[in-house]
């Protein structure tokens, strides 16, 4: 039978935090400890002093990211013109913590979600050159898309079930045949080239702005190589009109890679939408996802 997945004994907090810095980085603990808000979800995050930050899985399912980090970043990090999360040490297991965590440097920056955006174009031109520079770095021997990303950069089918499930269930409330039509696209070719490296979670909260710029990338927990779609759903999910234009100018892809990528942003808006719980923001943003993806499709076919 398989194991259960293994839980936190307790809180991943301040206090744990410190017992771990102060028992495994002695030269660390004096400095002052906060836990950053939004606290994340695969990875708590606490800022160490003015220079670091830690992260620490938060749950078993997320603790191959840390391995992975630690090897892929410092290669990927020379090659791409924004900075990036560079691991600088690993935690081990301790004080009631049962698997490795990271330090690493602190970025200066505000989340997208919650940071000034100046020009939303130039936002998108610079999000979209730095995804044209991840896919040049040489991917041999990276890892492959699978569970230990949720299969980012794999085939979108993994999620055809979910997705026409939620289609049945929300049958009435949104247009479901169009949304089954983009789907259907999306399912119809797959990436033929070499694999490329993926960020594997292109989202607003993962993006830092200053001074109204894209000044870095983070979180790269759901990295590997494969197909480059599911990077692109910044296109309708933050972006439309001349932002998604001069975001979708600064790659070269094909149009079946750009309906794969609408296959993605939409699985995950309808997923959201047809979940218990989601609150009214939540699913309303998705809704407006969905829309935007089924116009784009008609665009994008002459339809």
């Amino acid at each position: 039978m398989p194991h259960p997945e293994k839980h936190l004994p307790a809180t991943i907090g301040v206090e744990l935090v410190g017992r771990l810095i102060k028992a495994q980085f002695p030269q660390y603990a004096t400095l002052a400890l906060e836990a950053v808000q939004p606290g994340g979800w695969d990875n708590r995050t606490f800022r160490l002093g003015q220079e670091l930050s830690i992260r620490l899985p938060s749950a078993e399912r997320y603790v191959p990211q840390v391995e992975k980090e630690h090897r892929w970043l410092p290669r990927l990090a020379p090659n791409l013109p924004l900075p990036i999360p560079v691991p600088l040490a690993m935690g081990a297991p301790g004080e009631g913590y049962p698997w490795p965590w990271s330090i690493y440097r602190w970025l200066q920056g505000e989340p997208a979600t919650t940071g000034d955006i100046a020009d939303l174009p130039a936002l998108a031109r610079s999000l979209g050159s730095f995804l044209a520079a991840l896919h040049r770095i040489d991917a041999t021997g990276g890892p492959a898309a699978g569970n230990h990303n949720f299969h980012r950069g794999g085939r979108l089918a993994v999620y055809d079930s979910e997705t026409r499930s939620a289609l049945t269930a929300l049958t009435g409330r949104i247009d479901a045949a169009s949304a089954a039509e983009v789907w259907e696209t999306a399912l119809s070719s797959e990436w033929s080239g070499q694999p490329l490296w993926v960020h594997g979670d292109i989202a607003s909260g993962n993006l830092l702005v200053k001074d109204g710029a894209l000044c870095a990338v983070i979180d790269f927990g759901s990295s590997a190589v494969g197909d480059p779609a599911c990077d692109l759903v910044m296109a309708w999910t933050e972006f439309s009109g001349d932002s998604r234009a001069a975001f979708r100018a600064e790659l070269a892809l094909d149009d079946n890679t750009w309906s794969r990528a609408r296959g993605w942003a939409l699985w995950k808006a309808l997923i959201t939408i047809a979940s218990a719980g989601q609150d009214a923001r939540s699913i309303e943003k998705a809704g407006r996802i969905v829309t935007e993806v089924i116009a784009d499709h008609r665009r994008s076919s002459g339809t």
